[in-house]
Formats: structure tokens, C-alpha cells, sequence
């Protein structure tokens, strides 16, 4: 099973210039069986530009998630603390096997769904 997250543009492509091998989550989905995150790049883009595999996921304190991740967050300390403001504990995804798409898919036609707020789940028919 798959995830479809809305990431910012800027971020989405740091993901798949390499730069970013975590993906910060406030909160996270429940079902164990998902396995890979396909991208969505927000507004402007509003386009599925790729896809990854989960590595691990961390769930810790801020200071311990930041020291454990830092070097490949490819976001600036100040940005993750804004990010995480009124939050104690935050999620890490790693970022795995990731696969840039050669023509970005749209999420209504290709995949059947809307923008998610947060994450959807997507269950391929492969």
C-alpha cells in the first residue's frame, strides 16, 4: 500500500535531487502495510512528481529527532523548530529507493484522488 503526501515544491525536489533523505511529519498514518509515499508537490506544481520507498520511521523529541537527522533533513534547524512549535515529538520518514517520474501525474485523473491536507492512503491496482 501506498501514501500520497503533500510536500512543498522546494522540498519535493530535494527529495529527488538527494538532499533530503527525511520527510518531517507532525503526524502519521496508522496502517503498518504501507510501504512506499508517493510525492505530491503542492501548489504551484500540484502534480505527482515521484515516489519513494520507507526506510525508517522515527518517532522521538525534537532534539533527539533533529541530532539523529540533521545532516540529511534538507531543511535548516530553524525551520524544523518553526515546523514543530507546539509539538514535544515528531516523525522522521527516511527516504529510500526514490524514483523521480518522467512525467509528473495528476492526482484526480491518475490516481482518483484530492489533495490531501496531511496524507491519503492509495492502493494500487498493480
Amino acid at each position: 500500500m501506498k501514501v500520497v503526501l503533500s510536500i512543498k515544491p522546494q522540498f519535493a525536489n530535494k527529495i529527488f535531487d538527494g538532499s533530503k533523505k527525511f520527510e518531517f511529519r507532525k503526524a502519521i498514518f496508522k496502517n503498518q502495510n504501507v510501504t512506499s509515499v508517493l510525492v505530491y508537490a503542492s501548489s504551484p506544481i500540484q502534480k505527482v512528481i515521484g515516489e519513494f520507498e520507507i526506510g525508517e520511521i522515527f518517532n522521538f523529541d525534537l532534539k533527539t529527532l533533529w541530532d539523529k537527522t540533521k545532516e540529511h533533513s534538507g531543511i535548516t534547524e530553524d525551520y524544523f523548530y518553526e515546523y514543530f512549535a507546539d509539538r514535544k515529538h515528531g516523525f522522521a520518514i527516511q527516504i529510500k529507493n526514490k524514483k523521480r517520474f518522467a512525467n509528473p501525474k495528476c492526482l484526480k485523473e491518475d490516481y482518483n484522488l484530492t489533495p490531501p491536507q496531511s496524507f491519503a492512503y492509495w492502493n494500487s491496482k498493480e
